[in-house]
């Protein structure tokens, strides 16, 4: 899903919403989310998940092209874990892309 499929489906969902009204909609809560994450603040929406920052120390790398040893500097990443009522709506799902498990002999 993207960010025009969210904002089209929150538009059909509320008759009293308008397409740009869903647009705003959206967006101010994309940019809260990020404004947020950039202060270091977590973020949790119960049944969804929690947003955090998380750290990612400097490492020594190699360069793959030339072999030579690179420094990459320690990172700031966003970090997502969902709310155990979304892990167990996506595990209940079957996903119609897997074939069904072999029986075992």
């Amino acid at each position: 899903m993207t960010r025009s499929d969210l904002v089209e489906e929150l538009a059909a969902r509320f008759a009293q919403l308008t397409q740009r009204d869903a647009e705003h909609a959206v967006k101010t809560i994309q940019d809260a989310v990020s404004d947020a994450l950039v202060q270091g603040q977590r973020i949790e929406i119960r049944g969804f998940g929690s947003f955090s920052v998380s750290r990612r120390p400097a490492r020594i790398g190699r360069n793959p092209r030339s072999g030579e040893s690179v420094h990459i500097p320690e990172k700031r990443v966003p970090h997502f874990k969902p709310g155990k009522a979304l892990r167990e709506a996506v595990d209940f799902q079957p996903s119609p892309a897997q074939p069904a498990a072999p029986a075992a002999d």
